[in-house]
């Protein structure tokens, strides 16, 4: 089977700004799960680089202690193929110097797309994302952590996904099962899938 290749594609996990259950903006805490699991579905899936994104230094260090451990250390030796998850992941201030990283590597400013659990204005739908994937420009995949990304950022995007709806009534997706569903319906192989 061929491996998977999406190197235009790239995903954000934003912790600034984002809500809290009050509806206050906050900084939300990087979780370590998020990045291990979040790093492996990035590689599953050939995503080109995976930003965790936090303006606050310790959450930083922890975020660069993490993936030291498993590019360098005993982790290395102990785990390849998560060093081999770990490979793309790059922890960063701001979605902005993320947004102008991108556009520096790949000569264009990315697609930016938010993603949340609630429809907003300028929406756009998996089939139609994938086929604005498949020009090849490259896109940024934005995912907020606590309660949502900010009003201001989603409206600055170029899209907002629409969500994920399950049929049950119930919309609270943790966003590591968010971000493996997304990859999945916009970069998933169907052709060899099974019915």
């Amino acid at each position: 089977m061929a491996e998977a290749s999406n190197l235009n594609v790239h995903l954000a996990l934003v912790h600034f700004p984002v809500y809290n259950k009050s509806g206050e903006v906050v900084v939300s805490s990087v979780t370590t799960l998020d990045v291990h699991d979040i790093s492996r579905v990035c590689r599953t899936y050939g995503v080109g680089t995976f930003y965790v994104i936090t303006p606050l230094k310790t959450q930083q260090e922890l975020v660069a202690r993490l993936i030291d451990h498993w590019l360098k250390g005993f982790g290395a030796e102990y785990n390849p193929t998560r060093r081999e998850a770990l490979l793309k992941t790059v922890v960063k201030n701001s979605l902005d110097e993320t947004v102008k990283e991108i556009a520096e590597q790949s000569g264009k400013k990315p697609c930016i797309v938010v993603t949340g659990a609630k429809q907003a204005p300028n929406s756009i739908g998996y089939r139609d994302l994938k086929k604005e994937l498949k020009k090849e420009d490259p896109t940024l995949l934005v995912f907020g952590t606590g309660w949502g990304l900010e009003k201001n950022l989603i409206q600055s995007a170029d899209y907002a996904l629409l969500p994920i709806q399950g049929g049950s009534g119930f919309n609270h997706l943790p966003v590591r099962g968010a971000i493996a569903i997304i990859l999945d319906r916009l970069l998933g192989d169907r052709e060899t899938q099974a019915d």
